[in-house]
This record gives C-alpha cells, structure tokens and sequence, in this order.
C-alpha cells in the first residue's frame, strides 16, 4: 500500500521485510471506533492489529502484555516497545501508524528499528473485533 493512504478497517496481509521476510494476518482499525477499540477484552490476537492513523497508545484495560511498533508514513519502524497492561506510550515524533501484537512475537518476525513492513488490503472484518 502506498505511503499517504487512508486504511479502512478490515482484514489485510502485513509483510515485514526482514532478512528472512514474514506474511502475516493483520486488522486494520482506521476509524476512531476502532482505534479506541483496539485490542481491548482481547487474550490474544493472531498476528497483527495496525492503528493508522496514530502515534502512541496505551495499554489500560488490556488483559496482555502487547508488543508495539511506532511507524513512519512510509511504513519503516521507527521503534518497537513492549509494553505491560495499565500503561500509557508516550506519542512518538514522527510516527503515523502503531502496529500491536502479542508481546514476543515482534522479535520472532525480525521486526525492529529501520525494518520496512508492507500492508495488502483483503476485505472488511465480517464481525465485532475490528469496529
């Protein structure tokens, strides 16, 4: 997807262009609703959760630990965090999007700072997670 474009929520493919590339499923949440949403009430999500457009979030009322990463308009990491629940990320400068999974898996697709990740729309979420 191009850098600029406004996601709608649904279902998408996150690629991260490591040494060794992953495909992945992602949720899009772009509209407040599910932004503010995000992965709350959650024990899990299986892959990822992207949050466009954003710069930090918080992690109060989440049940898990999630890994977090900050990224820029043209989809490069700019950082990754991992943050417990009952927490708030300060914004970051410079991010557009955040990307959310469980904590521990970031480091498993070789998802860090100066990676570049690549999103590819599939569809509209057909339940009440995303929206």
């Amino acid at each position: 997807m191009a850098a600029g474009r406004r996601w709608r929520d649904g279902r998408a493919r996150l690629t991260v262009e490591a040494e060794r590339p992953v495909t992945l499923p992602l949720e899009v949440a772009a509209s407040y609703r599910a932004r503010a949403k995000g992965l709350l009430g959650r024990d899990g999500i299986e892959g990822a959760l992207l949050l466009s457009p954003a710069s930090g979030i918080h992690t109060f009322g989440m049940r898990i630990p999630i890994d977090v990463a900050y990224l820029d308009r043209r989809l490069r990491v700019l950082a990754v965090r991992t943050m417990p629940p009952g927490r708030l990320g300060l914004p970051r400068p410079r991010a557009r999007h955040v990307l959310e999974a469980e904590a521990g898996a970031m480091a498993g697709w070789g998802l860090r700072a100066g990676t570049v990740v690549r999103v590819e729309e599939e569809g509209p979420v057909s339940d009440d997670r995303v929206g």
